[in-house]
């Protein structure tokens, strides 16, 4: 079968696309045709050799995916051969990544694709969209009528945020790069959105929260948390996904005399049951409509060292040129 690996780590250019052996299938696990797979920061990372774990080789990169299911191991239940199927938490802790056309999971980590929702948009929302709802829901345990604050609106992760948010009854604010990415956020259901290059972001904050944000979900590798404390009510929720490297200035006065609490979201570290929860609420607002995959552009499988390429100047270069996910199509 075809897919996307590497013999070892590296820059974009490690990636190699060709034949790799047939994955086969184990008791508990499912053999996966892939319809589409998504790029993640995180495959990016892994790919460069930010790695707490041995790595399999050669290693298939890549967390998300759908598809249909091929066959089933045995002991597996509620699981049928010709299913559509979604999931993430691949290519992470050891497992063996996506990229390929075919991929066996273990069924824990598979969820069904509703009627009616592609391929494409179900793969687009799994890592950003269960990183969102652990964060919302797990630890920030947003509340209607609360005020979230999330950073890059139109984002991979931010769009998933202020979606959920909006789908809970949550105030949402958020920040854009553009008027373009500004007006997308709005669609998005943003109720306040703040163009950072032409407005000081913590200070029209100020104006639009006087009183605080409840949660104030941080996208950037680098906070600012003086400005961010700052922006936050009493006992408010401080959400951090990205930044294993950073080391800034904290300030710890401000922050627990409002009875602030700091939360670290990291997807693949949560159980399957609380994955599965989020699966769940995931399709249930896919099938709604409450829930939009933001794409930027599709492009073929073999073209994965290129779109490791594009994701990683948008999210280490802070290129920008990207406005959602890209989907790869084997």
């Amino acid at each position: 079968m075809k897919a996307a690996f590497i013999e070892q780590c590296g820059p974009p250019e490690a990636i190699q696309f060709g034949d790799l052996p047939e994955p086969q299938v184990g008791p508990g696990q499912v053999l996966v045709g892939v319809k589409a797979v998504s790029v993640n920061p995180i495959d990016t990372y892994i790919r460069a050799g930010a790695n707490y774990w041995e790595l399999p080789k050669p290693f298939i990169v890549g967390c998300d995916f759908s598809g249909v299911v091929r066959e089933v191991g045995s002991g597996v239940v509620g699981i049928e051969p010709g299913q559509p199927v979604w999931g993430s938490n691949q290519g992470l802790l050891g497992r063996q990544g996506t990229f390929a056309e075919r991929i066996v999971v273990d069924s824990q980590w598979l969820y069904p694709i509703p009627e009616g929702v592609d391929f494409d948009a179900v793969a687009a929302v799994a890592l950003v969209g269960i990183t969102a709802h652990l964060g919302l829901f797990s630890a920030a345990r947003i509340k209607p009528g609360q005020t979230l604050f999330v950073r890059g609106g139109s984002g991979g992760v931010g769009s998933m945020v202020v979606q959920m948010a909006k789908a809970v009854g949550a105030r949402v604010i958020t920040t854009a790069g553009s008027t373009d990415k500004a007006e997308r956020c709005r669609e998005l259901g943003a109720d306040e959105v703040i163009e950072y290059r032409s407005h000081d972001w913590s200070s029209t904050l100020a104006e639009m929260a006087p009183g605080g944000v409840d949660v104030f979900w941080e996208t950037l590798r680098t906070p600012d948390f003086d400005s961010a404390v700052a922006a936050m009510a009493e006992r408010g929720r401080y959400i951090l996904m990205a930044g294993r490297d950073a080391r800034p200035p904290f300030p710890v006065g401000p922050f627990y005399v409002k009875g602030c609490s700091l939360h670290g979201v990291v997807m693949f570290k949560a159980s399957a049951e609380q994955q599965q929860q989020a699966a769940s609420d995931i399709n249930h607002w896919l099938t709604s409509g409450a829930l939009k995959p933001q794409i930027d552009r599709r492009m073929r499988l073999d073209q994965a060292a290129e779109a490791h390429r594009l994701q990683e100047n948008s999210t280490v270069g802070l290129s920008g040129e990207l406005s959602g996910k890209l989907v790869l199509i084997p």
